[in-house]
């Protein structure tokens, strides 16, 4: 896999489980949120989701696509995926900087960040379905983030499933051609 898919599919789930580990420094004193650990884990998780941006674009550059529905639903999922990553930065930023208003319903606050994992998992099953992935690698993924949605608190044993679903990525060798457009 060329470079930035490697150097993402590491570098992003190893942020979250920093920021999940920061989570647990910052609630030692039971008080989440207005302190170092809690400020240097928000800015870990942010940069992870630029970097799963990163890994969504990069991974779109390298799914084959033979038929126009292959391209088409590329297309779509490379959109819901930074759609999805987009509304975690917003998140994000809006829990570092508690002056801004999230300005989100509390539904696209729940639906906008599940883009991201449907995008993930249609790119990374088209890359399934190109032999190029193994097929537990996207559940895994998948798994590990429905694990963040039930419980927050599983946050460094989700990055550790999700960093395990994405390491074919990060430790293939073999490069498949970024194909069309």
């Amino acid at each position: 896999m060329p470079f930035p898919i490697r150097f993402a599919a590491l570098a992003a789930p190893l942020l979250m489980l920093f920021y999940g580990i920061m989570r647990y420094v910052d609630g030692r004193d039971g008080d989440r949120g207005n302190g170092a650990a809690w400020d240097v884990g928000h800015t870990a998780f942010f940069v992870a989701f630029v970097l799963f941006a990163v890994l969504a674009v990069n991974l779109h550059r390298v799914v084959p696509v033979v038929a126009r529905w292959q391209r088409i639903l590329r297309d779509v999922a490379l959109g819901a995926a930074l759609v999805g990553a987009a509304a975690f930065l917003w998140v994000t930023f809006t829990d570092l900087f508690r002056a801004v208003p999230t300005g989100l319903p509390d539904a696209a606050m729940i639906g906008l960040p599940v883009l991201f994992q449907l995008g993930m998992l249609t790119l990374l099953g088209q890359l399934v379905a190109a032999r190029l992935l193994p097929v537990w690698s996207p559940l895994t993924m998948v798994f590990g983030f429905a694990l963040i949605a039930v419980n927050l608190d599983l946050l460094p044993f989700a990055s550790v499933v999700i960093l395990s679903g994405l390491s074919p990525l990060a430790t293939a060798r073999r490069s498949p051609r970024p194909v069309g457009p």
